[in-house]
């Protein structure tokens, strides 16, 4: 093994033969940095055009706890080796999402190239990298080529072909491999039709380059910050419809700091102040004393950078009643809220959900504890494990109710010192439906195997306004229009009007044939409006047709068809 060094790098020349301990935090901390300033390009690409990509904030968070894990080492003076496992750990349980997951496997195999190394070189950097694609392309039961195993892939190829060279170091081959990342996140269209057709690269592969270049940053001085793939690859940055996103009345969702303050100015423009803070958070709330023109507005958002956000809003005027809260510290208090007013049960039943409406769904069905969380704000392996821990029964069944929840959900199950059982539902509906199928007679793993077949005998439409325009399976869609999709996989409508486009959905899923219909209206719907769908629903089909305020953001509809 090779001993620390005097320095946290030695260089030859301009360029970095290794890094010890110090060296190596501080890369991957500045390749978190660039990911966070990338954070609005990275979720902007989204196949489907509606305003729930996240996948660069789920990077971030799973990345952030990484290297907060990393920092809470006694020693800073640690080796690479041990700095790596830290970093490994916390990724897991930071990891959200699909992204943030395959990260987390990153991680984990990345430390396995790197363990008992004191520094890092080029071969165990492409050591590394090699052992990272092979953990986690054996983490997926079906990795699919064009996403960001195959940048992670062949980064590790050029990483492992630069540092046979003999005067191969450090920063050459990680040059090699970011060059090769940058080039395959600008060749996944072709590897995905999907990612052709709706004219996007690949999302978590631009993260993984975005990470892996703000390293490289960090060896070589450079700080201009992260590049785009190019202009034709990568969708322009969303921006939403609407003013905010309200906020439920029972329960946050955790993200970040929650920040409020009061802005008093001669004159304040409202949709400015709404159009530049939208992309510096979650759920919004701008609300003033006038219409376009205001002297006082209060603001409520959930984000990450609250020092930035202070700053903007100081900028414009005198600010008062500043707060900003922790929401981890609330997510916690919500959790243990719940365990304490339900008693001990042989099998309890964890759903996540956002929206107050689906919240009392699920509580009236029998769910145990619901997670806040769900589109665009998935919860972390650490907070699903945290209600793991404080459910009142060593029996525990799991319904993510999201497609980009379930692999996080899984990683649960090896960590959790209880029996956890996975339900794989993919949409509230199929989660709605599991529960409706719990037998109290049932074990908890009979019940699990009576759930996930329940989810199977569910239809479920999300409507939403599309935030771009596209084109997808031959429908070509232009900003603002409401869109339908099907089981999170397909687009079966699309149209200026709400009703029409419902309408046209539940014929594209032969509607004629169901025994019931459930419309679940979202955030920003109002009653009226809800009523007069469910009507012209039941006059077309006949059929009984249920209407629940779901209160949920981004889907003016979830529809349950059964």
């Amino acid at each position: 093994m090779t001993s620390h060094s005097n320095t946290t790098l030695l260089m030859s020349e301009t360029t970095v033969k290794f890094a010890d301990g110090k060296a190596f935090n501080k890369m991957f901390s500045a390749g978190t940095r660039w990911l966070e300033r990338a954070v609005p390009e990275i979720n902007a690409i989204n196949v489907f055009p509606v305003p729930d990509g996240d996948t660069g904030t789920n990077m971030l968070l799973t990345m952030r706890s990484a290297v907060e894990e990393a920092d809470t080492l006694a020693n800073p003076n640690e080796s690479v080796g041990v700095i790596a496992r830290s970093m490994a750990y916390g990724a897991l349980m930071g990891a959200r999402g699909n992204s943030g997951v395959i990260l987390s496997q990153f991680w984990r195999g990345f430390a396995d190239g790197l363990e008992g190394k004191d520094t890092l070189d080029g071969a165990s950097l492409a050591l590394a990298l090699s052992n990272a694609t092979a953990t986690a392309y054996g983490g997926l039961v079906h990795p699919v080529e064009g996403t960001i195993l195959t940048v992670l892939r062949t980064a590790a190829e050029a990483a492992t072909s630069a540092a046979q060279h003999e005067d191969s170091n450090l920063t050459d081959v990680l040059e090699c491999a970011v060059q090769a990342a940058r080039e395959t996140v600008a060749s996944t269209p072709e590897l995905l039709p999907v990612l052709k057709e709706a004219g996007v690269v690949d999302a978590g592969a631009q993260g993984l380059y975005v990470l892996l270049d703000g390293a490289l940053s960090s060896l070589n001085g450079r700080d201009e910050g992260p590049k785009s793939i190019g202009p034709d690859l990568v969708a322009v940055q969303i921006e939403p419809l609407h003013h905010s996103t309200p906020t439920t009345t029972q329960v946050e969702v955790p993200y970040g700091y929650c920040t409020n303050f009061v802005l008093q100015s001669k004159s304040l423009d409202v949709e400015r102040i709404s159009r530049k803070l939208r992309n510096k958070g979650q759920s919004l709330v701008v609300s003033a004393n006038g219409s376009s023109e205001a002297t006082v507005v209060r603001v409520h958002l959930h984000t990450f950078k609250p020092g930035e956000v202070i700053a903007f809003a100081g900028r414009m005027g005198t600010l008062h009643q500043i707060e900003i809260h922790n929401m981890d510290d609330q997510y916690e208090e919500f959790i243990r809220l719940q365990r304490s007013r339900t008693p001990q049960v042989d099998t309890a039943i964890i759903t996540i959900a956002s929206g107050d409406g689906l919240f009392d769904v699920f509580n009236s069905l029998g769910a145990t504890i619901v997670v806040p969380g769900g589109q665009s704000m998935n919860p972390s392996v650490r907070q699903i494990l945290q209600a793991v821990d404080l459910a009142p029964s060593d029996q525990v069944i799991l319904l993510p109710n999201n497609k980009n929840i379930i692999l996080t959900a899984g990683q649960v199950e090896s960590l959790a010192e209880k029996n956890v059982h996975l339900v794989p539902s993919r949409t509230i509906p199929q989660g709605i439906a599991a529960l409706l199928a719990f037998n109290y007679d049932l074990s908890a793993e009979d019940n699990a195997k009576a759930m996930t077949e329940a989810v199977q005998c569910v239809t479920t439409i999300e409507i939403a306004r599309a935030v771009r325009k596209s084109e997808m399976n031959g429908t070509k869609i232009r900003k603002g229009q409401f869109i339908a999709i099907q089981n999170d996989k397909e687009l079966i409508g699309a149209g200026d009007e709400l009703a029409g486009v419902v309408l046209e959905a539940l014929d594209r899923v032969g509607s004629a044939e169901a025994e019931l219909v459930t419309l679940y209206w979202g955030a920003e719907v109002d009653t009226l409006t809800a009523q007069s769908v469910r009507d012209q629903v039941h006059e077309r089909y006949g059929i009984e047709v249920e209407l629940v305020n779901g209160g949920q953001p981004h889907y003016d509809f979830i529809i349950s068809v059964e």
